[in-house]
């Protein structure tokens, strides 16, 4: 058992862009047939949709599954000291304003929400479920595909656009497992690259996995209660209206000066 344990954690350990892959495909995989067995649930049990019931059947208890699944492959491979640890490589100042610009749409939507009409149990059911969304997508997207592309040796350009990549990717089947079409499926798969590009970056400059996990536990939550129950008049509500292409620009500028940040660091390093 020694060496099967052994000959697993040096299996993770070697790292590398298709290992990154495999763990998104089976993350991927166990959560959704979490979901499909979820959904087997009686409707009676489940809810009606938009429902604090529906809500913890259809969205929380799949990934709050997921997320013991994950810790327990972490525990297992002896990663989670050094996912959560206080990381080596920072960031620069500007890199902050991929934290500022999301928070910013996050509790501006929270302000103009009508919580009468939403009811509280409802919102608290959202809290809990983003915490865990945010827990669940940051550590597999920013934790493990960071972890693995870095282990590899692969160059921070190479690991930001891996872990962003995979992200977006893994929406990808909304196009099958919702009724959205084809068009909010590629144009949410465009955000959430960027959005993942945001969140390395939040990681970077912060040097901890705990910095992008709560803010991406507030995004879920804040934008789908505003898109459902919005407060009317409020002014505020015109940001996470606009947040896909906020964070689209947002994400897509600070994407560039990134690239150019990061090749000025690495020739920096070369030996003269």
């Amino acid at each position: 058992m020694v060496e099967d344990s052994s000959a697993w954690k040096r299996f993770w350990n070697r790292g590398g862009l298709w290992r990154a892959l495999l763990i998104a495909a089976v993350y991927l995989g166990v959560y959704e047939l979490i979901g499909f067995l979820v959904g087997l649930v009686d409707e009676s049990v489940r809810g009606a949709e938009g429902t604090v019931s529906y809500v913890f059947f259809a969205v929380a208890l799949p990934i709050i599954v997921t997320s013991v699944l994950l810790i327990a492959f972490a525990a297992s491979v002896g990663w989670l000291r050094e996912l959560f640890t206080r990381q080596s490589l920072g960031g620069r100042r500007w890199m902050w304003t991929a934290l500022v610009v999301v928070l910013v749409i996050n509790v501006a939507a929270m302000l103009s929400i009508d919580y009468d009409k939403a009811g509280l149990p409802l919102v608290f059911t959202w809290l809990l479920t983003g915490l865990f969304v945010g827990f669940v997508e940051e550590l597999v997207t920013r934790g493990f595909v960071v972890n693995l592309m870095r282990k590899a040796g692969n160059g921070e350009i190479a690991v930001a656009l891996a872990s962003a990549g995979i992200f977006a990717g893994l929406h990808f089947t909304n196009l099958f497992t919702s009724t959205q079409g084809l068009g909010a499926t590629l144009l949410q798969i465009v955000y959430t690259f960027f959005f993942g590009i945001c969140m390395y970056l939040i990681l970077r400059v912060t040097r901890t996995l705990i910095a992008p996990i709560l803010v991406h536990a507030s995004t879920d939550p804040a934008i789908f209660l505003h898109g459902g129950y919005p407060a009317d008049g409020n002014i505020l509500g015109i940001l996470p209206a606009l947040s896909t292409y906020l964070v689209i620009v947002t994400g897509a500028m600070l994407l560039v000066a990134f690239l150019i940040s990061e090749r000025r660091r690495t020739k920096n390093q070369l030996p003269a």
